[in-house]
């Protein structure tokens, strides 16, 4: 048995412009499917939208009848949707791409009534195209939003503010805050580096995570201290004694200094 949907659509004022009466269009796709003995599960209607919306969001917000078949599809084995015309469906190429998407998910194909040899898995060089376009749209929208993310990070790393990303031995911050907060535990390994590295100035990397490891104190991990991660505590002095670094910028911050 053949399982198919139907979709019913008219504009504002598709119904005495175009002739596409909401029980027109029914009618017509019931006597389709009853003709090719298919098992018509729903039709569902959008009434008063306009197919030509170029955005996801009207998809989503404004044509709930789509939405409820979207639904009905993703949970039920339908084999086509049935429309009187694809233009029931999208006026616009972006829509139109938009719309294919969607379905090929569900490997589900379109049966036109008035179009009786459209199917959505032709090839069309007008796809290709619009395809090829909301990519680029979609990738430079990805790195606007990156670059302003990026921007606002700089604003705040330039005002001595936490900037993001994690946050270096010895602070601490919540997601969402703007201040680091000492984590005093961590401190105590932190003041007790420098300690060791001014009374010791001889001594290796190597010796003075031996000397932190046997007096007990760990990493973030609450694992024993390498060379390498005490290295990278050193390095960072100036944030320890209040400034804020951040990439290319250094300034002071409004951090408590640990030293």
């Amino acid at each position: 048995m053949v399982n198919v949907i139907g979709y019913i659509r008219v504009s504002t004022l598709g119904q005495v412009k175009d002739g596409y009466s909401l029980t027109y269009q029914k009618d017509e796709i019931k006597l389709f499917c009853e003709n090719h003995g298919w098992n018509l599960l729903e039709c569902y209607i959008d009434a008063g939208i306009s197919g030509a919306k170029i955005d996801e969001e009207a998809l989503e917000v404004e044509r709930e009848g789509f939405q409820d078949m979207l639904t009905e599809i993703s949970t039920s084995k339908v084999d086509f949707v049935i429309v009187l015309n694809t233009n029931r469906l999208w006026r616009s190429d972006i829509v139109k791409v938009l719309v294919h998407r969607e379905l090929k998910k569900f490997g589900i194909d379109v049966k036109s009534i008035e179009q009786p040899n459209y199917s959505i898995y032709k090839k069309d060089p007008n796809d290709f195209l619009v395809n090829g376009l909301m990519e680029l749209l979609d990738e430079y929208q990805r790195m606007e939003i990156t670059m302003k993310l990026a921007r606002g990070r700089n604003m705040k790393a330039k005002q001595g503010k936490y900037a993001g990303g994690k946050p270096i031995y010895g602070y601490t911050a919540k997601k969402g805050q703007k201040f680091l907060r000492v984590n005093e535990e961590e401190a105590k390994t932190v003041r007790r580096l420098f300690e060791l590295k001014g009374n010791f100035q001889s001594w290796s990397l190597s010796q003075l995570a031996s000397q932190l490891n046997n007096e007990g104190y760990s990493t973030q991990q609450g694992k024993r201290f390498t060379k390498v991660q005490v290295k990278r505590i050193l390095d960072r002095k100036d944030f320890y004694e209040g400034m804020y670094c951040y990439g290319e910028i250094k300034t002071k911050g409004v951090h408590e200094p640990i030293l």
